[in-house]
């Protein structure tokens, strides 16, 4: 028995049926995040608290009101507070309520500021068991904040490595995103003997995480990572370089783990980090090679990276200037 198909016939039906395939493939990747629709572009934000007497609360706001008028892959907060104001559980969790109030998605990156000078009623340091809560209270979920949740891969998902959650790295295109947990004062290295065990571990931690995000962006072949972090890690300033004579510098070996891992990866990599001084200006990445290094100011930035641009990263002038007169 022989079955033969009359094109002229079945042409219209399946002319039909291709046209409502590709109609529905076309809408399917326009709903699809940007990590799988393939973007070329995308815009995100970063907001840096405005540093000085408390309360900070205000700026904060403002700064998400005006990124919450912008169609963001995602707004980055680098610390939740500034180092003026109290280190209470109240005031975290006003924080909290504020930055999931945001219609962007919001991810969270510590700062000093959240926790390296908090002190009891005795002057005696909390800084350790301040930064155990906020890692209850922001980073025990592989979400982000905001109205836009966005799924995060944590480092905590090692076992080896579970107290480290406020590591985590996300993808939108071809770029990878990721937070470590570097503080601006010296990445927390403490010059007394026998006082340094958190340093220490966070170092190991960071080392591993490092690698992990370095490892996979070239796995999968992707453009550029961008790395949040309160520090500076790389480069430092005359003024910095002058306070660390004589001192160990707590950045040292991340730099140099940061510098050869650029080094290996085809792509670009961008690290943005708090201010190193006081001194407010214009927003500007600087590049050593495909490394480059972006002080964020208070205030907030818009950041777009583009596959055609050949520094794949730019800055939006307004928000460039507006952070310098914040």
């Amino acid at each position: 028995m022989s079955v033969s198909l009359n094109l002229r016939t079945w042409r219209g039906p399946l002319l039909g049926l291709a046209l409502r395939l590709a109609l529905s493939l076309a809408l399917g990747l326009a709903l699809l995040p940007p990590t799988l629709a393939g973007a070329a572009e995308i815009s995100f934000g970063v907001i840096s608290p405005a540093a000085g007497a408390a309360p900070e609360e205000a700026g904060l706001r403002a700064a998400i009101r005006h990124s919450d008028a912008d169609n963001l892959g995602f707004v980055l907060v680098n610390g939740i507070k500034t180092a003026a104001e109290p280190c209470s559980d109240q005031l975290y969790l006003d924080r909290k309520i504020l930055l999931d109030s945001a219609k962007n998605g919001l991810v969270v990156s510590l700062a000093s500021g959240d926790w390296l000078g908090c002190k009891n009623h005795a002057g005696r340091s909390l800084a350790l068991e301040r930064l155990s809560r906020l890692r209850e209270l922001f980073f025990s979920e592989d979400f982000s904040l905001g109205a836009s949740r966005i799924p995060l891969i944590r480092q905590s998902t090692a076992p080896k490595f579970r107290s480290y959650a406020e590591n985590a790295r996300w993808e939108f295109g071809d770029l990878l995103f990721a937070t470590i947990n570097l503080p601006a004062n010296n990445n927390h290295y403490l010059s007394d003997a026998g006082r340094n065990s958190e340093f220490e571990d966070r170092q190991i931690a960071n080392r591993h995480w490092l690698q992990r995000l370095f490892d996979h962006a070239t796995y999968k072949k992707l453009n550029g990572i961008v790395l949040f972090c309160d520090g500076n890690p790389l480069w430092p300033p005359p003024p910095r370089a002058a306070d660390l004579r004589g001192k160990y510098d707590g950045f040292a070996d991340i730099r140099q783990r940061l510098i050869a891992a650029s080094k290996r990866f085809p792509g670009k990599v961008l690290v943005v980090h708090g201010p190193a001084s006081a001194e407010r200006r214009a927003a500007e990445i600087l590049w050593h090679g495909n490394l480059g290094a972006l002080a964020v100011h208070p205030g907030w930035l818009k950041i777009t990276a583009r596959d055609d641009d050949p520094k794949l990263f730019s800055i939006a002038a307004e928000t460039a200037s507006a952070a310098a007169n914040f």
